[in-house]
This record gives structure tokens, C-alpha cells and sequence, in this order.
């Protein structure tokens, strides 16, 4: 088993988590791949280290009074069931489908970021959807990319909150954080049910990423907004050639 490199990826995930909002796994889901776990193992495998990487965050967050229970309850319960139906698909597609499909949700989450800034904010009086509703459906997809791609669904629900609801990227990622916990939870018991988790090299990310992710939500509060926009999408691009590339490979 490679030991350095699981709990350094886990350490680079957890840093992530804390700092954008996301569970890891579209660092984890790469690195387990390029480690030569089949992709269902590192879908089902990311998970179970997002448990503990995101529970991290979300803790220290907590502590620093950052987290709305409510916020996070709308969001989490739809997105701990529609987790069930990702993880469903996940064994149902090809392996080539699971790359691509991840590759093309980081370009759909870098336009999503682009047309909030390039829409007018006279255009914006208040939330698009009843907070309700606009929850129930950011909760609901996150779950169901969660289940589906082996990722926390932050990467959605950032933006989705932003357009959605008109939540500031900096609150957004904290609400995210915590309904990372239920979605994972929610995916890795679904994978485990169908024996594609990896419990130990998936508890060697999650304790590496524990360090990472107390760091990172102490330092979000100081970053300026156009910094981590900037921080937000360079790694949603990085992370979608990479799929496209492994894609190609594996054709």
C-alpha cells in the first residue's frame, strides 16, 4: 500500500476542504485512479476519507460560530437521500462515462460562477427561488453528484447557493461543508452495500486531511472574495482537464 502518497493526497484534499468548500474528492478520485484502484474503488473510496476531511472543517467551523444548523438541514436531508440515487447510477455506467461526466461538471460549475458575476446585481433583490425550495434543489443535485462521482457535492452547491439563493461565496462554502458530512456518509454506506469500498487506504486520506482542513477554515475568513473566485476556478479547470485526459486514456 503507498502510504506517503495516501496521506499526502489526503493532507492536499483536506486543505482544499476547508478552503473552497468542497469534500476533496475531485483531488482523491484522480490520485486513487492514478494509484491503480479501479474507478468504482476510488469513487466509493473518496467518500469514506470525505467523512472524515469534511467533518474536520465543519467542526472548526462550528467552533468559530460560521454554521447555520438550518441552512445545513434543508440542504443535507435531500441531499442524503438523492446520494442514494447517485450511487445507483455510479454502478451502472461505464468507467469512461464516470471520467467524463466528472470533467464536464467542473466546466458546467465554472459557468455557473461566471454568470453570476457577469449578471447585474440591480438584477438581484433577493433570492431566486423561495430559500425552501432553492435549498431542497441545491441539496438534492449536490447529493446525487456526491453519490454518483465519489466528490462531497461542493462543487455544485457553492455555486448553486450563490445563484440560487444570493448566498456570498464565503458562506456558501461553510453551509456546503457541513452538508459534505451527510452526503458522504449517505455514499459511502451505499457503496459499501455494493463491497466497493476501501476502508483502510480510505482512513489513511481522511486522518491525513484532518491537519489540512483545520488550517484551511481558519484561513477562509481572511481571503478576500475575488481570491478564493480566483482560487474556486483554476482548480475547477485543472480538475476538468484531468478528467478529459484520463478519459482519453482509458478509450
Amino acid at each position: 500500500m503507498p502510504w506517503i502518497p495516501l496521506i499526502f493526497c489526503g493532507l492536499g484534499a483536506g486543505l482544499l476542504s476547508g478552503l473552497l468548500g468542497i469534500g476533496g474528492g475531485t483531488v482523491l478520485v484522480p490520485i486513487l485512479l492514478l494509484l491503480g484502484y479501479s474507478p468504482f474503488q476510488a469513487v466509493a473510496t473518496s467518500s469514506l476519507a470525505i467523512i472524515v476531511t469534511a467533518s474536520s472543517g465543519t467542526l472548526q467551523n462550528w467552533r468559530m460560530g460560521f454554521i447555520d444548523i438550518e441552512r445545513v438541514a434543508w440542504l443535507g436531508v435531500p441531499a442524503w437521500l438523492a446520494a442514494q440515487g447517485g450511487v445507483w447510477l455510479a454502478n451502472r455506467m461505464p468507467p469512461q462515462g464516470v471520467l467524463v461526466a466528472f470533467g464536464c461538471l467542473m466546466l458546467l460549475n465554472i459557468y455557473l460562477l461566471s454568470l453570476r458575476q457577469r449578471l447585474k446585481p440591480k438584477l438581484f433583490k433577493g433570492p431566486v427561488l423561495r430559500p425552501t425550495v432553492g435549498r431542497v434543489v441545491t441539496g438534492t443535485i449536490g447529493g446525487a453528484i456526491a453519490g454518483l462521482l465519489g466528490v462531497g457535492g461542493g462543487a455544485i452547491m457553492v455555486p448553486l447557493q450563490m445563484l440560487l439563493l444570493q448566498e456570498p461565496i464565503k458562506r456558501a462554502i461553510q453551509t456546503s461543508l457541513g452538508v459534505i458530512v451527510l452526503t458522504a456518509l449517505s455514499s459511502t454506506l451505499g457503496h459499501q452495500l455494493q463491497g466497493n469500498v476501501l476502508w483502510l487506504p480510505g482512513l489513511i486520506l481522511g486522518f491525513g486531511g484532518l491537519a489540512g482542513a483545520q488550517l484551511s477554515t481558519r484561513l477562509l475568513p481572511q481571503l478576500s472574495e475575488a481570491l478564493v473566485h480566483n482560487l474556486f476556478r483554476g482548480f475547477l479547470l485543472l480538475s476538468a482537464i484531468y478528467s478529459f485526459w484520463k478519459a482519453s486514456q482509458v478509450f
